[in-house]
């Protein structure tokens, strides 16, 4: 059956838990009471009050500039060719104003996505010790940038970004949310030795979509399999916005041909991606936009269904794509991404923004 926005109770792979479908997305029962934008700008002002002169010049864009939507998931130490990281780094800030950074955070993020986030950055000291004490690898090197001035009226922005983990969000006129490009990464997918082995932070990520490809038939397989060879990277790679002929034509199985089971597994698979977020966060993003509600949507995988096989997945609904790579170091490092077909970074709102303000319009 297709989902629809209705109540339901839906059994998860953790146990059972009352929630509700919101187009198709599950998500637990709403917590109300929380103004999430106004908490965004308190936290983003106390974080800006905290620094210094120079911090505050470097952690601060203008809304208006390119450079906002400068992203990227490589490591900070390979950034000068790209003109460097957006924001000042954590590696500079004290540690009363590293709480107030990672508080703004928090005001995003649900608690497995900030879990997620945390985990991704505490990586960075397996890998240096993974790659005999290689510099590169630092868990401090995360940016924080401030994006505009902080309002519940007007519209800004800002983001968390560093190796593996860009977290972009952006507000328009204050209230209206855009969470993507959204990159949760991680090398090792799962940490091979240590104190740590067997530690896989993207775990349902995987397991749920190599679930769902293993048990498609022959039939349902040679729609949605594009490829014997998994692509090197995720196609989109940090495009600052997606063209505009990107995936115009979907690839894989639609969303119709999947059976009953299969199709809560491709919405559980979205689920992951999505609830990175606040509830709020992706319940306002969703009412504009359907995440996953079946129409439309499409599963597309590529590579090898066994642990230790390269492999690639996308997910397309007519207003999002949802990718994932797992193919370099032996199939171990997974990249992930969550973007928007009709203009990351809010500039699909920006635009319906100036179309519809009286005060944009012309005299």
């Amino acid at each position: 059956m297709l989902f629809r926005a209705r109540l339901a109770v839906v059994r998860m792979a953790a146990g059972v838990c009352l929630g509700i479908v919101v187009v198709g997305i599950i998500v637990p029962q709403r917590v109300t009471g929380h103004d999430i934008p106004a908490e965004m700008v308190r936290a983003a002002q106390r974080f800006t009050r905290s620094l210094t002169d120079q911090q505050r010049a470097d952690a601060t864009i203008a809304f208006d500039a390119d450079r906002r939507m400068a992203w990227h998931y490589i490591p900070s130490s390979m950034m000068e060719p790209h003109g460097g990281r957006r924001g000042v780094a954590v590696k500079e800030l004290t540690a009363d104003q590293r709480a107030l950074a990672l508080g703004l955070l928090n005001t995003a993020l649900s608690h497995p996505g900030y879990l997620q986030a945390m985990t991704i950055m505490a990586l960075e000291s397996i890998l240096r010790d993974l790659e005999n004490g290689n510099p590169a690898r630092d868990p401090e090197m995360y940016h924080v940038a401030i994006h505009g001035t902080p309002s519940t009226e007007a519209s800004w922005g800002w983001s968390f970004e560093g190796h593996h983990l860009s977290v972009n969000v952006t507000l328009i006129d204050g209230r209206r949310f855009a969470v993507t490009p959204s990159f949760f990464g991680s090398n090792p997918a799962v940490v091979p030795g240590g104190p740590q082995e067997g530690l896989e932070v993207l775990a349902a990520e995987q397991q749920l979509a190599r679930e769902l490809v293993r048990s498609l038939s022959p039939a349902q397989r040679g729609q949605a399999v594009i490829a014997e060879v998994a692509p090197s990277d995720i196609l989109t790679g940090a495009e600052p916005l997606l063209k505009p002929d990107r995936f115009a034509t979907p690839q894989g199985i639609p969303f119709a041909q999947l059976e009953p089971a299969q199709q809560v597994l491709l919405l559980r698979l979205v689920h992951e991606f999505a609830a990175k977020y606040r509830e709020g966060i992706v319940e306002e993003i969703a009412r504009r936009a359907p995440l996953s509600d079946g129409a439309g949507m499409y599963f597309a995988w590529a590579g090898g269904t066994e642990p230790g096989e390269g492999h690639y997945y996308r997910i397309q609904t007519p207003h999002f794509v949802f990718e994932y790579d797992n193919t370099q170091n032996g199939a171990n490092h997974v990249h992930a991404v969550w973007r928007n077909l009709q203009g990351d970074f809010g500039v699909d709102l920006l635009r319906q923004h100036y179309e519809t303000s009286p005060h944009h319009q012309p005299r």
